[in-house]
């Protein structure tokens, strides 16, 4: 029997997926829930199990091809006498590269292939642009509200409209939109070649999670008014006060307690007394989130993540330890969901676990701020004006949207982090 593999939905507003890489090859036998192939969506990586036990017979969509949900992209054979079937060119459907990305050249068999680029296209005028890249929730979407997809700019894979881009531009119209022909004619920059005819190079095509941080980071520069503030903060009784509990946590718990579990606590607390953080911009509206849902980011190997936990205020610091242990764990497991990426007020990023003093990070939108904490050192001290002591000192930084939060909120935020943990209130 023949047991089709299909294109899973990673979440209630994902159209498509791309498929990131395959475990198994045509011809390899495959276990039940074994992971079978990794795919990527603008929300998430994630690796999707075999859904029987069998051999992998056909591959119908290659690595780095976007296919849309509930599409099969794999056939698995379960019954145990089936020949072991030799991969073949034909057995994988090729699939068109996408203008502007990696491709690669077609080699004979038992040659590997190697990436070149493909040469970006001058873009089209919005008169000559006769299909945009949009998912079908997407366009009817834009049916509803009587709007030109080609109007909004993509954030999604490869310039992709999706429905985030759609929402913000409903909430924005009276800002941004513009008919084509009243839009100024730009001249298009010289193009630069970023390496020379004879020059030693490696060209690798951008993973599709490198793809969508470096849109979103573009989008958010374009979008908020970055401003940055730096606080010293003294962590000398944050950490004698977990030195005291780390082992109680690990023994008592199973959880390993770490600062990160007090500085959300922190900003929790800061949240609560200036809610303007835990906020979002629409157009001229301000829109207050009564939950406080913490975004943390996690460094992984192949990018960065930023899992949110959820009902931050309702938790106590074993709880906050607990959830972050878990959401850092299953990141870096990929078994995160789609709702675990989803919901984020704020976001606390760490760039110290690195030695980083500090860092100016880029706001997470919609959200309006960032705190970032840079590493925690010893450092002599003055204290009292009369006496020099060691303390373990670190610099937090945080990033807001100076459209919305003025310079002095921001910073009367930031001290009533460093009050709550150099005294505990």
């Amino acid at each position: 029997m023949r047991v089709d593999v299909i294109m899973p939905q990673m979440g209630e507003s994902i159209a498509e997926g791309t498929i990131s890489k395959w475990f198994k090859q045509v011809g390899e036998v495959v276990q039940r829930d074994e992971p079978l192939l990794e795919i990527s969506t603008d929300k998430v990586d994630a690796e999707i199990p075999s859904p029987a036990e069998g051999r992998l017979i056909e591959i119908r969509h290659r690595e780095g091809g976007t296919v849309p949900i509930n599409t099969v992209i794999a056939l698995i054979e379960t019954e145990a006498d089936q020949a072991i079937i030799p991969a073949t060119e034909a057995e994988v459907a090729p699939e068109e590269p996408e203008e502007g990305e990696a491709a690669y050249e077609r080699k004979a068999p038992g040659e590997v292939a190697q990436p070149q680029l493909i040469r970006q296209q001058a873009p089209a005028t919005v008169q000559e642009t006769p299909r945009i890249r949009s998912s079908p929730l997407v366009r009817r979407l834009a049916r509803e509200h009587n709007i030109d997809l080609r109007l909004i700019q993509g954030t999604g894979i490869s310039g992709r409209v999706t429905k985030r881009d759609v929402m913000s531009y409903l909430e924005n119209r009276a800002a941004l939109e513009t008919q084509p022909s009243e839009a100024p004619t730009e001249v298009p920059p010289p193009e630069v070649s970023v390496y020379q005819p004879g020059e030693t190079v490696e060209i690798v095509p951008m993973t599709p999670m490198r793809k969508t941080i470096a849109e979103r980071m573009i989008q958010s520069r374009r979008t908020s008014a970055h401003v940055t503030t730096v606080f010293e903060i003294d962590m000398t009784r944050i950490v004698r006060e977990r030195n005291l509990l780390k082992n109680e946590f690990a023994q008592r718990h199973g959880v390993k307690l770490t600062y990160m579990a007090f500085i959300a606590q922190a900003c929790i607390g800061a949240l609560k007394a200036f809610p303007i953080l835990n906020a979002s911009l629409s157009g001229d509206r301000i829109i207050y989130k009564k939950e406080i849902n913490l975004g943390m980011a996690v460094a992984l190997e192949w990018g960065l993540i930023v899992p949110v936990l959820k009902q931050a205020d309702e938790k106590s610091l074993l709880g906050l330890a607990k959830a972050i242990q878990d959401l850092a764990e299953r990141a870096r497991q990929k078994r995160l969901s789609p709702e675990d990426v989803q919901g984020g007020t704020f976001t606390i990023t760490n760039p110290g676990v690195f030695g980083s003093l500090f860092g100016t990070p880029i706001i997470n939108q919609p959200q309006v701020a960032i705190l970032g904490v840079g590493t925690i050192a010893k450092r002599p001290v003055v204290i009292d004006d009369e006496a020099i002591a060691v303390r373990s000192m670190a610099y937090f930084s945080l990033s807001f949207d100076h459209r919305l939060i003025d310079g002095a909120v921001g910073d009367q935020f930031m001290a009533h982090i460093k009050q709550t943990l150099e005294k505990g209130r």
